[in-house]
């Protein structure tokens, strides 16, 4: 649920701080005062697109936090993405600077736009005032009817057997028309594996041998320049430990006659120890070492083979090992490739395996087409739709990664008339009540918390606005619903009422928000009414809707 908004430098929005309540919240005002600003907002914040528009004008970014108490899917999805969570609170923050670059937040943590996009899908569902417009797409009625019968699972088990089914289809069809092509290939890749394979390269072999060559091409003069050291070091008889043990047989004699001269003497012995160390060290790694030619020899042979072997197929000598792994990989598969008979049966059994998931999911559209269907029906009985009743067809069509079928609403306008195509039947205002309907539906069955419709109701008034107000304040008890709207009767249903104003300050345009108490909401509601003229008689009548509502509302 939606806790908190803010808004800074959004659009014509200077500054905006919103507590958000629960129940059925409505946002009214004039027209083009900003309302769908702060549906525009939600919609920014959870994921839509940015761009420099959003800014206001003179500002450098827009700034936008909205605060959530988490649903259980939204929880899920933190988890999943290893993001932050708080088990009372979701923090997002966006921000939107004059170049359209964008930034967004999740609990202190950046997120992109995608996650966002996900992360939103868990909080918030928005119905747009021209849903009823897409009604009419058979697109929109498919996927309307396959959120309403949870069809997800069946959906992804046909995508991906189309897509399975596609890629096999395409083997055999390469495979019968470039026959030729295909064996062409595979002589060349034979050939360039047993070339390779003389080399044999291994994964970080070459970064071994450059190190192995570059100290083997200089052992003469490492194992000279140690042994001078070993030399000077201990062996000659003027090395720098006979001097030191001079040194030090003098050091001890003197600290005879001071004490505080022992501690030279300490010292003095642990560097003697280093040096006889530093000495040992050196032979040992003579007596170790393989600074010898033939060693070398074969180091250098190698390293040659792998530049000829680089030169000849045009890649760099670290890449061999990866050129030979690559083209083995590719030659297997050309010979999977080649074996026409298989190919044909895999797409048979690729075809099988759409098929049996189409099925599944025809059948659960099925179901889920007579039960919207049904609701739907209702619910146009209460919206002054007497004796209409909806239809929802499956047609089937050429196997897609949609299934087998499309979808098609069918309306009857009356009791005892044929259906037919809602396009071709259903006029505004009647689109505009199914529309509705079908969201109040859809809604209802669905997990998000928060449901916003932005002027879902246009095309709507008179007795059926009521029962419209009536429907979302239903939601509202359950969910958390804001509306944008111009109709009195679905006002007068709210639990809460916000009221945009739009302000003139010099050359610039302002808009502001304000939570309205009771007397506020009268004069409000009846400026719905009545407009610019506002009399007492209005203001009675904006009056008793608020009582109506409430009581109706309360008995229900």
């Amino acid at each position: 649920m939606l806790t908190t908004l803010s808004l800074r430098d959004f659009v014509i929005v200077e500054s905006l701080n919103l507590d958000v309540r629960r129940g059925f919240t409505v946002l009214t005002g004039e027209t083009g005062a900003g309302k769908s600003i702060l549906i525009d907002a939600l919609q920014l914040i959870l994921g839509g697109r940015a761009d420099a528009s959003v800014v206001r004008e003179g500002a450098e970014r827009t700034h936008i936090v909205a605060e959530f108490q988490p649903s259980s899917e939204a929880k899920a999805w933190l988890a999943t993405n290893e993001l932050q969570m708080d088990e009372e609170s979701l923090l997002i923050r966006r921000t939107v600077d004059t170049k359209g670059r964008s930034r967004a937040w999740v609990n202190g943590v950046a997120v992109t736009a995608t996650q966002l996009r996900e992360l939103g899908e868990t909080l918030i569902d928005v119905h747009g005032q021209h849903a009823h417009q897409s009604l009419l797409k058979p697109a929109y009625q498919l996927q309307l009817l396959d959120d309403h019968a949870g069809t997800s699972a069946e959906r992804l088990a046909v995508r991906e057997a189309f897509l399975a089914w596609q890629t096999a289809h395409k083997a055999f069809e390469d495979a019968t028309a470039n026959a030729d092509a295909i064996a062409e290939k595979s002589e060349r890749l034979t050939w360039m594996i047993e070339d390779l394979e003389t080399l044999s390269p291994k994964a970080g072999e070459w970064e071994q041998l450059n190190a192995d060559h570059r100290r083997l091409s200089h052992g003469v003069a490492i194992a000279d320049g140690l042994n001078q050291i070993v030399n000077l070091l201990t062996d000659d008889p003027e090395s720098v430990s006979s001097m030191l043990s001079s040194v030090h047989a003098k050091l001890t004699s003197l600290s005879r006659y001071d004490e505080k001269l022992a501690q030279l003497v300490d010292t003095l012995s642990s560097g003697m120890d280093l040096i006889d160390e530093t000495a040992r060290d050196a032979s040992r790694y003579l007596d170790r070492s393989d600074l010898d030619g033939e060693r070398f020899a074969e180091v250098d042979r190698r390293v040659s083979h792998y530049y000829e072997l680089a030169r000849k197929f045009r890649t760099d000598p670290e890449s061999l090992h990866s050129l030979l792994e690559n083209s083995r990989q590719q030659l297997k598969a050309l010979t999977s490739a080649k074996d026409v008979e298989a190919l044909k049966k895999a797409e048979a059994n690729a075809r099988q395996r759409y098929d049996q998931v189409a099925a599944q999911l025809s059948n659960v559209r099925r179901k889920g087409a007579l039960a919207l269907a049904d609701a739907v029906t209702e619910q146009m009985q209460r919206l002054s739709m007497k004796g209409a009743r909806l239809e929802i067809a499956l047609v089937s069509q050429s196997p897609s990664v949609n299934g087998s079928e499309h979808c098609e609403f069918l309306i009857a306008g009356h009791a005892g008339v044929q259906t037919r195509p809602l396009i071709k039947v259903a006029s505004g205002g009647e689109l505009a009540r199914i529309s509705l309907a079908i969201a109040v539906i859809t809604a209802a069955a669905m997990p998000v918390p928060t449901l916003i419709f932005d002027e879902v109701d246009s095309g709507i008034g008179g007795a059926t606005a009521e029962v419209v107000g009536q429907l979302l304040h239903r939601l509202g008890v359950t969910r958390q619903v804001l509306c944008v709207t111009h109709l009195p009767q679905v006002a007068a249903c709210g639990d809460n009422h916000w009221r945009v104003e739009k302000h003139f300050t010099g050359e610039t345009t302002q808009s502001q928000l304000r939570v309205l108490n009771d007397v506020e909401r009268i004069e409000e509601i009846a400026r719905m009414l009545a407009g610019v003229s506002i009399s007492d008689n209005t203001r009675a009548v904006a009056q008793e809707m608020l009582i109506t509502g409430h009581k109706e509302m309360t008995e229900d």
